[in-house]
């Protein structure tokens, strides 16, 4: 069974929480469509973290986050065999009068 990493008394800060946003096509979509936009998180964090942080750094209104663990991935380069990161990623849903523009 998984150890759960989240349970944790350490304070992060709102750069340490929120990672690097996930630009992609599937994330425009549901930015233009559904105002949700998608992060990679500290692995630490939860979504009262994750929350916090959003609202503090983009000064928007968060209505939801929802959280997913990522395993990594098998990789290999020629004779050797290895794993990519495990990462967290956050999906974030603003107030509909709300907008984070990345560009």
């Amino acid at each position: 069974m998984a150890r759960d990493v989240t349970k944790t008394k350490l304070n992060l800060e709102p750069y340490q929480v929120i990672l690097r946003p996930l630009v992609t096509e599937k994330g425009f979509h549901k930015a233009e469509r559904y105002n949700q936009y998608a992060f990679e998180v500290n692995r630490l964090a939860n979504k009262d973290d994750i929350r916090q942080a959003v609202e503090e750094m983009f000064d928007v209104k968060v209505v939801s986050v929802n959280t997913q663990n990522r395993q990594g991935k098998p990789r290999r380069t020629k004779f050797r065999t290895g794993h990519t990161k495990a990462w967290k990623k956050a999906i974030v849903t603003l107030d509909p009068e709300h907008r984070i523009n990345f560009f």
